[in-house]
């Protein structure tokens, strides 16, 4: 049988390399991987002109837009990118903020509302500490560039978002003061710069240690998607390219250990990978719907309480089915 000739669309991560120069196989796939940095422009690419056959994908796009109906794409439960958000929330130091609670009464920036990892931070404050979300001033904007609002996003009563001018770095209006405390997937241009600009938690990664340990959760911010068309007609191609990419990992994951020549600049990274055995059993980036399921749940909820949906996800019934022996 002649290989299906497919574009997958994705970062350039570790885990997906083995798949990008050929060295993993896809069964009955002949892969051209497209590498692209930024996600949201693979985002973009793939939800406006389809552009690629398989992408990555963020993971409360494809949630709240699959349970909504009307989204012409299915994912697998592959989580490619994955990231603690504690340490991405950043304050003027002169604000006075020493605590999460003291947001609350502040002007505060959001790198988008809709954004996977706003979404990550409003639920996390909310569970861990009992922000009111409504109490706070929120901006909505660019970091350091350009910004477009998001749409079709039902904000929930007493949310009030001020969108700010698409002219203005949010970076900035944190610097100066203008704005008390600022979030979102990236660290703005002016942290390391202004002295000013700090972190809200300085200990994070103890911080995120005990939050994992706590709930379970790294919390997840994309996944992988398929055309559903093209799904329909070949679904034997969900359990091929899950296969892939777990092997991708494991690959990645072999490569990183090798303890002959360290793969990475990391001059600690023995006592990284000593942590990663320790804290997540050897595999923080593990596939499968029911290896991340308190974070799946989690986001779901998050979803459903910040207005992006109007009734529960069901995590089990979002993606395609896949024999998952290993993730």
């Amino acid at each position: 049988m002649a290989q299906l000739p497919l574009t997958i669309a994705c970062g350039p991560y570790d885990r997906m390399s083995g798949i990008a120069d050929g060295r993993v196989q896809i069964e009955g796939i002949e892969p051209t991987y497209v590498s692209i940095k930024s996600g949201p422009e693979i985002f973009a690419r793939m939800i406006k002109n389809k552009e690629f056959d398989v992408s990555e994908m963020s993971a409360s796009t494809y949630m709240s837009a699959r349970t909504r109906g009307g989204f012409p794409f299915i994912a697998i439960p592959v989580f490619p990118s994955k990231s603690f958000r504690h340490s991405f929330i950043f304050i003027n130091k002169k604000s006075g903020i020493q605590k999460p609670t003291d947001l609350m009464g502040r002007r505060v920036g959001m790198m988008g509302y809709g954004q996977t990892a706003a979404v990550w931070i409003r639920g996390m404050l909310q569970d861990d500490f009992g922000i009111d979300l409504r109490k706070i001033h929120w901006l909505e904007g660019g970091s350091d560039a350009p910004y477009v609002a998001g749409k079709n996003v039902k904000v929930p009563d007493g949310l009030n978002i001020e969108v700010i001018s698409n002219n203005i770095a949010m970076s900035d209006l944190l610097a100066d003061g203008k704005i008390d405390a600022m979030f979102g997937a990236r660290h703005p241009a002016s942290f390391g710069k202004n002295p000013d600009v700090v972190r809200l938690f300085p200990n994070y990664r103890e911080v995120e240690r005990n939050y994992f340990r706590r709930t379970g959760i790294f919390p997840i911010m994309h996944t992988i998607v398929i055309r559903e068309e093209l799904y329909e007609r070949n679904r034997w191609i969900a359990a091929s390219l899950y296969k892939a990419f777990v092997e991708a990992k494991q690959l990645a994951d072999r490569e990183m250990r090798f303890s002959g020549a360290m793969r990475y600049a990391l001059p600690w990274l023995a006592h990284d990978i000593d942590e990663i055995d320790d804290l997540f059993g050897g595999d923080p980036f593990c596939y499968g719907v029911d290896a991340n399921r308190s974070s799946l749940v989690a986001l779901a909820r998050y979803l459903q309480d910040q207005g992006f949906i109007d009734r529960p996800i069901d995590v089990d019934t979002i993606f395609a089915p896949v024999i998952s022996d290993h993730t």
